[in-house]
């Protein structure tokens, strides 16, 4: 798992089939605020890939548990930028 905060780009994107959380870092002064955007993707008709925040009934515990994945999964980046700083 890398951590590389570049601009426009994720610092890391989870999955669990049709279910994505996005996980964004914004670098300032005081460090790296970190944010989530969780998505649906799917085709439409015309078979371009779409997007969007509305879960099924049987999404929402996918969502859920993607969700706690990415919480996780921060705490983990923040621990590596603590351990960085600490180190210099």
């Amino acid at each position: 798992m890398t951590n590389v905060i570049t601009k426009n780009q994720p610092a890391q994107t989870l999955r669990d089939g049709s279910l994505s959380a996005t996980i964004w870092g914004n670098r300032n002064e005081k460090g790296v605020r970190y944010s989530v955007d969780l998505a649906r993707n799917y085709l439409d008709e015309e078979e371009k890939w779409k997007s969007t925040s509305s879960l099924s009934h049987g999404e929402i515990l996918r969502g859920a548990r993607l969700l706690e994945k990415a919480y996780d999964a921060i705490l983990e980046f923040r621990q590596r930028e603590k351990a960085d700083r600490e180190a210099n």
